[in-house]
């Protein structure tokens, strides 16, 4: 029956789509960060006002099972390189020098690349890590790099291209970032581009937005409602610069965030409440939107449901731009799913090794998570000690366990850049 309903979808595309894909399409790829699927009108949920990204979600493609690492810099690293962490993480606020980024292949096939939020992947005490410009990035517009300051919002510390921004008193971070890439694209317009926007949104400190009813409010729930509904502005910012610019048909938007919600969060979702779990090895600390929209590329209107790992991106992107499949990588290109291609195979489970900081003494239970590693199919969960999980409900589960193993049993279980 499968078989028969891709065809039927495939022949359903080739009639909708284009008779001939543009040439190099550009690509814009935006990480919101600490924001699980639970907080998006697309979801379901009524307690969030995320109006634009709504309006790509019903007119793109929207996938129900998408899921990245538990926090951010492992999450940055696997969607930057398209490796497991198992094969290449070394240590929180680090990438491995030398990594071969999705920056490096955009580059290599001629496209302009620009970066601009958070960077977050300059190196630790214990670990070397990697700037902007040697990650294959010919302009940025970043917080959180070797010379920054810790304020990413107002009165924000941002490095551009090398100096310091000499920004006003009531400079705010988020329009600061999103104002660079509409330059970038203006700037670009009639060559390709790959722009890379790791928000700074909508992670603590969780303060009031310049939309927000009451500049002065220290409701931590308020307020990161309220920068939930501004970060949903900068993508309708970015979406509508498409639009003037008349390259929305031949741009492939994907919108997705690093990990789930922060633990201070709770979220209504119909008649579910569900607490932030960032950090965690569960499903509300790792099950995160996906939307893509691409118009003149992809037909719209869809919601999938077949798994994707953070580490798909890069080859998906990577076979958007024609360049040949990727070498050394983990994950694998949802871009023929996107397409209807009948021939496309889902991903039968995922794979996570998961230990952030790899150099703490005492690994806790929120983000020095100890080491830790899984095998989950979308329901089930089973962890390297044996622990079979239900995702859904969190409980012990019996079934699925052969499946698993063998999905276990064929990725590395230690990380020889560890200790």
């Amino acid at each position: 029956m499968r078989s028969l309903a891709l065809l039927l979808l495939s022949v359903g595309l080739a009639a909708s789509a284009p008779a001939q894909a543009p040439a190099r399409p550009n690509v814009i790829l935006i990480l919101a960060d600490d924001v699980g699927q639970e907080c998006f009108g697309f979801s379901g949920s009524k307690q969030y006002s995320t109006p634009n990204l709504d309006r790509l979600a019903d007119s793109g493609v929207r996938f129900t099972r998408a899921y990245s690492t538990p926090l951010c810099t492992p999450s940055r690293v696997n969607l930057m390189t398209g490796k497991s962490n198992v094969r290449n993480y070394v240590d929180f606020g680090a990438l491995k020098p030398g990594e071969r980024t999705f920056a490096h292949l955009f580059r290599e096939a001629g496209y302009a690349t620009a970066i601009a939020g958070k960077w977050q992947l300059q190196g630790s005490k214990n670990a070397a890590g990697t700037a902007p410009a040697d990650a294959g990035f010919d302009s940025y517009c970043l917080w959180n790099t070797a010379r920054t300051q810790r304020p990413r919002y107002w009165t924000p510390s941002i490095e551009q291209d090398g100096e310091l921004l000499d920004l006003p008193a009531d400079a705010y971070g988020p329009d600061v970032f999103s104002s660079f890439l509409i330059r970038f694209m203006e700037s670009h317009r009639d060559e390709p581009f790959f722009l890379y926007y790791p928000m700074a949104l909508v992670h603590d400190p969780f303060l009031p937005t310049p939309d927000s009813a009451d500049r002065h409010s220290t409701d931590a729930q308020r307020n990161f409602e309220d920068m939930v509904a501004y970060m949903d502005k900068i993508v309708g910012r970015i979406d509508a610069a498409l639009g003037r610019l008349n390259l929305r048909d031949n741009t492939v938007l994907i919108f997705t965030a690093d990990n789930g919600t922060n633990k201070k969060i709770v979220s209504r979702l119909g008649d579910r409440q569900i607490r932030g779990e960032k950090g965690q090895p569960t499903e509300a600390g790792t099950h995160v939107p996906l939307v893509v929209h691409a118009p003149g590329l992809v037909p719209g209107g869809r919601v999938l449901d077949e798994l994707i790992d953070f580490s798909d991106h890069l080859p998906t992107m990577a076979e958007v731009i024609g360049a040949p499949p990727q070498k050394g990588v983990d994950g694998r290109s949802y871009w023929p799913l996107l397409r209807g291609d009948p021939s496309y195979q889902p991903r039968p489970w995922i794979y996570t090794w998961y230990f952030p900081r790899p150099y703490t003494a005492k690994p806790d239970a929120d983000y020095n998570h100890a080491e830790v590693r899984w095998a989950q199919d979308g329901h089930y969960q089973l962890f390297g000690d044996g622990r079979l999980v239900d995702l859904l409900s969190g409980r012990p589960a019996t079934e699925h366990r052969e499946a698993l193993q063998k999905a276990l049993d064929s990725m590395p279980s230690k990380n020889p850049n560890t200790p």
